[in-house]
């Protein structure tokens, strides 16, 4: 597959789904490719290539994971110790929840802790402190290890974890653990460092097209579940040394190959959902036309990575882009090309059964978590989905917040059961279940992971 055919279906999903600047890197078999479409910036526009920066949003956590495994192997963590051996005065909502979660559970989303928590600590060295020391805020969504559903605050927990075993700021240890070692030298957590290099910004859809976004990451003590900032060139260093055996392509050694290699180890299955069928050490886990893959994705301000790894045809993917609603969709276009023409595999939607008025009636309502309401609506033979930032969290914020995501069309997967597909808009191609209660009434909504509970 040659370059130029690469560059050409960059270029073309780019402008199908109104994105100013999108990169994409493909590692086969010992060979890398990239190709870049557009510019950094409507307002002031350089062009996009492999080295540009983009904000990878939460395809940051693996980062985090293989820094705590690290320090695992070195004997300065104890994965199924309780968190609070590390961090003695931390705090929750439910004391036998903070009393009793571990290490693993951070690692796998089985904490039990909502998804968000929007909270600005500063920049200083102390963010993180100011931030674990306020999770008393957070909800409680389950018991320890009673079920995964994804959370941003877990790993910003474990960066504090990590501050603690370290004596050092999280961005520091990983930069030691990580970073320096691999090579990743276009990788960064700071704006002030990213703004001496050539960095891409998000824009949003407008009436006249898309709109920079004047804000370009988020506050210091996201850093751990969503705050890297990196370059395709960095994520296929990134993604060979995911394929390796722990040694950097100096012959230093990072971590053994058990420990790498046991971070895609399933560790709790996930149902009906897009991001994979099981979490690994932070992973998502997926089969693609039978072959076993990693992967994560991530967005932040209007800038969206999605990062894929196929070890057994040594191939990894990675795409970003400038742009919301499209970047999610562009991206997915460009890798299920890519792992087509590349591999073979053939990664496709499972098609929605027909509309149901009775099913459909049983799950409309809103569905919430911490910063968020997804409605289910019926609109007359069709069933759509919406998310929302809530309307108070907007009105308190002086920041720019996500565009919400309108209605757009879902179905239901099967003649009988719960699992549904969206067909359209930015959630394009997410899948979810409803959960129900013993008597059979629907209670929540699971979307990318996440439990929503019903209003």
């Amino acid at each position: 597959m040659s370059a130029n055919e690469l560059q050409q279906t960059v270029a073309r999903t780019a402008e199908t789904y109104g994105i100013p600047g999108m990169s994409v890197g493909i590692w086969h078999r010992g060979r890398e490719v990239f190709a870049a479409h557009g510019v950094t910036s409507l307002d002031h526009p350089l062009p996009v290539d492999e080295h540009t920066i983009f904000t990878l949003g939460s395809t940051t956590k693996p980062f985090t994971a293989t820094a705590v495994v690290a320090l695992a192997e070195r004997g300065l963590i104890d994965l199924d110790a309780p968190v609070r051996r590390y961090l003695p005065g931390l705090r929750l909502a439910d004391e036998r929840t903070a009393a009793s979660i571990t290490v693993a559970n951070l690692l796998n989303h089985t904490a039990g802790l909502d998804t968000w928590m929007l909270l600005d600590t500063g920049d200083g060295d102390d963010a993180l402190e100011k931030y674990v020391g306020d999770l008393e805020e957070l909800s409680i969504i389950a018991r320890p290890g009673e079920r995964a559903s994804y959370s941003q605050a877990a790993f910003n927990l474990l960066g504090r974890v990590v501050e603690a075993v370290t004596g050092q700021t999280y961005e520091q240890a990983v930069a030691e653990l990580l970073l320096d070692p691999i090579g990743l030298g276009e990788s960064t957590y700071f704006a002030a460092d990213a703004m001496t290099r050539r960095f891409a910004v998000g824009h949003t859809a407008g009436d006249d097209g898309p709109a920079v976004v004047h804000k370009w990451k988020l506050h210091r003590a996201q850093n751990p579940g969503g705050g890297l900032a990196s370059t395709a060139s960095d994520l296929l260093r990134w993604a060979r040394f995911h394929l390796g055996d722990g040694r950097t392509e100096s012959g230093e050694r990072v971590l053994s190959t058990e420990a790498l290699h046991g971070m895609r180890t399933p560790t709790v299955e996930l149902r009906g959902s897009s991001i994979g069928d099981a979490f690994g050490q932070c992973w998502f886990l997926k089969d693609i036309d039978g072959e076993p893959a990693f992967a994560h994705g991530g967005s932040s301000i209007a800038q969206f990575a999605d990062f894929v790894v196929v070890p057994g045809h040594d191939f990894a993917v990675v795409a970003l882009a400038n742009a919301e609603p499209g970047g999610t969709p562009a991206n997915w276009e460009v890798i299920r090309w890519a792992l087509e023409q590349y591999t073979g595999l053939v990664d496709r939607d499972p098609e929605p059964v027909a509309y149901d008025a009775p099913r459909a009636a049983a799950v409309v309502g809103d569905y919430d978590v911490d910063m968020m309401t997804v409605t289910v609506a019926d609109e007359g033979g069709r069933l759509t989905l919406a998310a929302r930032i809530k309307p108070e969290l907007r009105a308190a914020s002086d920041e720019e917040m996500p565009a919400d995501c309108e209605p757009a069309n879902m179905g239901f997967l099967h003649p009988e059961g719960d699992d549904y597909i969206v067909t359209e808009g930015p959630l394009q191609s997410q899948r979810g279940y409803f959960h129900r209660d013993r008597d059979g009434n629907v209670t929540a909504l699971d979307l990318a992971g996440r439990e929503f509970r019903r209003v």
